[in-house]
């Protein structure tokens, strides 16, 4: 912080200094007319208009240099049902950008070297086209509506999850600075929660007078069945969080004093993914950075930092204070058979509640 406000006084100091200098070459009147003038002349132009092709040129450079060496922080392909349809729309809205961008910004610096000021040279000028007005107006509201819809279209699909006998339903309840899963046990029906059931174990809220509650299951970590439609009911405690699962294309934000919904599909276990020739790329590299960064730390006595194991996880995309970075629940896709084996090892709330009574 302190070498960044430096930073910010010395460029301050130098605005002024500048803007200083500024206001004594205006005291001096017109003594230098003549030999300083800031009118362009047929040479400033030409320079200029060089500078412009030579920008077009860096501007192309350095874009296909960020997207060719960049490429490697891409997420890989999406571990749900809907994803592919999430980043398809993502892909083509890039891909039009670009192409507007690549056509737009030649024109622009290929007509300002073209048409550099010369003396004695007139701009042609004209005060409307309708011809061409229709043309840059139409185009834009084709393309734009074509997207609109399209993205309707995908949203809609991604949204309304269809609740059959065969879906999941777990609740995400987030709260100051973490995360808690409840599953709707045998009878896939969560119970009902309210703030003021808060009690000792109960820390969801879950209304002990529900019967579909009693066979609740909380949990810390996440678990899911491959290949089986999850919907996901999110409460928040006490401010607004972001429930955030990037390699499932998932987002929703988690609100006060009311419940959101998402759904979707796992596709890829966790194994599977750990597996795939794009995590061992990242982890390896990942663990070389972190065995180069371990030799300081034992130079110093320190202990060496730990060997990077990926995991899929559910994050918190809203600065919700200052222990936000440690909103993370590990989250685990198995088969189903490795699932129902973990949910058995689970105690129900009722179970729960009885041992904390006992107690």
């Amino acid at each position: 912080m302190t070498v960044f406000l430096t930073i910010i006084v010395l460029a301050l100091v130098a605005v002024t200094g500048w803007q200083m200098s500024k206001i004594f070459q205006l005291s001096q009147g017109n003594q230098n007319v003549g030999n300083d003038s800031e009118v362009a002349n047929d040479k400033d132009n030409r320079i200029n208009g060089y500078l412009s092709i030579m920008f077009l040129i860096f501007l192309y450079v350095i874009s296909i240099y960020c997207f060719w060496n960049y490429s490697e922080f891409y997420l890989p392909e999406a571990s749900s049902a809907h994803g592919a349809d999430y980043d398809t729309l993502m892909f083509i809205t890039i891909a039009l950008i670009m192409f507007v961008q690549v056509i737009t910004q030649f024109l622009l610096f290929y007509f300002s070297n073209k048409y550099a000021g010369k003396k004695g040279q007139r701009a042609l000028f004209y005060a409307d086209n309708d011809k061409l007005e229709f043309i840059w107006t139409i185009i834009p509201v084709v393309v734009l509506a074509g997207l609109i819809l399209y993205g309707l279209f995908t949203w809609s699909d991604i949204m309304n999850v269809e609740e059959t006998e065969d879906t999941m339903v777990v609740e995400l309840y987030a709260y100051q600075f973490a995360w808690r899963a409840r599953y709707s046990g045998d009878d896939n029906t969560l119970g009902k929660a309210n703030v003021r059931y808060i009690e000792g174990i109960n820390a969801l809220g879950v209304d002990p007078s529900d019967n579909y509650g009693k066979d609740d299951v909380i949990t810390t970590e996440l678990h899911l069945p491959v290949n089986k439609p999850v919907l996901f009911k999110f409460r928040s405690q006490d401010v607004l969080h972001s429930a955030y699962m990037p390699f499932f294309r998932a987002q929703m934000n988690v609100v006060p004093g009311m419940i959101t919904q998402f759904g979707f599909t796992p596709t890829v276990t966790s194994e599977d993914i750990q597996e795939s020739e794009f995590m061992i790329k990242k982890v390896r590299k990942i663990n070389e950075i972190r065995r180069e960064n371990s030799k300081d730390l034992v130079a110093k006595g320190e202990e060496p930092l730990d060997s990077y194991e990926f995991e899929y996880y559910l994050l918190c995309n809203k600065i919700c204070g200052k222990s936000h970075y440690n909103m993370q629940m590990k989250i685990v896709v198995e088969s189903e058979e490795d699932f129902n084996a973990w949910m058995a090892e689970q105690k129900t709330l009722s179970e729960e509640l009885s041992a904390q009574a006992s107690n």
